[in-house]
């Protein structure tokens, strides 16, 4: 009898044994699946992007949080397939795509707070603007892409530079196709005459000549024109702007002149023909004498047209040869 009980006891304990084994077999599998899901999910691709102050910045691709510093990123950001989480206000109109995306500021006061409260995988800064903000983002371990999006190279440099982040590089390229083919439409159908063209920034503070390297600047460069402001020195503040002289811009002799500035239209009209009239030296500037002066819409020739770039060479274009569009 004794030893019939301890050869179930035996077996007893030989079941709780396995039985052990078997739960913690079971333990072990449940684990190994999420283990192996868990380190998939933190490697996170990357790619190496060179931005407009020489800096190799590896950012992640496809970034589902992404934040910029210039409404003018917005577009060109979008029409290769990015999505932002945050942009500054603007006084132009929103595309409908960021309308209701968080506002971080205004893109001359960027609040930080409101960036880092974001958490963005990715900031793209707006070079001659916002650069001071990169350090801070650094600090925070938040890649930040510095960007110049000026003149129509700018453009095309900076589709590419986005299409690397979104994975879309194809859609870039194509992006970029269809541009050049649009300018060079307009180009095609330009006279073949090089027009001696002055570009006027007018502002509170008074007058400046804008170089080849303002937007006004590089569209007339596009249609052939010839900014007789070219070998100008430019201000030591502003790299695509002179300074304004009466007696130089008689002794240029411009055939056309072109006038930016920001505000209501109507009213840089009547603050620019005040000047006018306001001295008798302009009438001796053909352009004036002719009544072929123009003003540029601001959004297309004082903030970077970006993907429009096409519609200010079309603009300015018209301007000049309407019967020609």
């Amino acid at each position: 009898m004794c030893r019939f009980l301890r050869e179930i006891q035996y077996r007893q304990e030989l079941a709780g044994v396995f039985l052990l084994f078997l739960l913690f077999s079971i333990i072990i599998s449940g684990c190994g699946p999420q283990k192996e899901i868990s380190n998939q999910s933190s490697s996170t691709k990357t790619v190496q992007v060179q931005d407009d102050m020489e800096r190799t910045v590896s950012v992640p691709v496809k970034p589902a949080r992404v934040v910029v510093l210039s409404a003018s990123f917005l577009e060109p950001f979008h029409a290769v397939g990015g999505e932002v989480i945050g942009r500054p206000d603007s006084k132009t109109d929103m595309p409908d795509f960021a309308k209701d995306v968080a506002s971080v500021g205004e893109v001359y006061r960027i609040d930080m707070e409101k960036v880092l409260e974001l958490q963005p995988d990715v900031v793209i800064v707006n070079k001659g603007m916002n650069e001071k903000l990169v350090s801070v983002l650094e600090s925070n371990h938040i890649p930040a892409v510095v960007v110049d999006m000026k003149n129509y190279e700018d453009v095309k440099r900076n589709i590419k530079l986005f299409a690397q982040i979104t994975g879309e590089t194809e859609k870039g390229g194509e992006l970029i196709e269809e541009m050049d083919n649009k300018i060079k439409a307009v180009q095609d159908r330009m006279p073949k005459e090089a027009k001696r063209v002055a570009i006027l920034h007018s502002t509170a503070q008074g007058l400046s000549v804008q170089l080849d390297g303002s937007i006004a600047g590089s569209v007339a460069k596009m249609l052939g024109f010839q900014n007789v402001a070219s070998a100008m020195t430019p201000m030591q503040k502003n790299p695509d702007a002179a300074p304004y002289s009466m007696e130089t811009l008689v002794e240029q002799n411009p055939e056309i002149l072109f006038i930016t500035s920001m505000g209501k239209m109507d009213d840089i009209k009547k603050s620019m023909q005040e000047t006018i009239n306001g001295n008798p030296a302009w009438q001796t500037i053909p352009a004036i004498r002719d009544n072929r002066y123009y003003y540029l819409p601001q959004d297309l020739f004082l903030l970077s047209p970006g993907i429009h770039y096409p519609e200010a060479v079309e603009t300015m274009a018209k301007l000049i040869y309407p019967g020609a569009f």
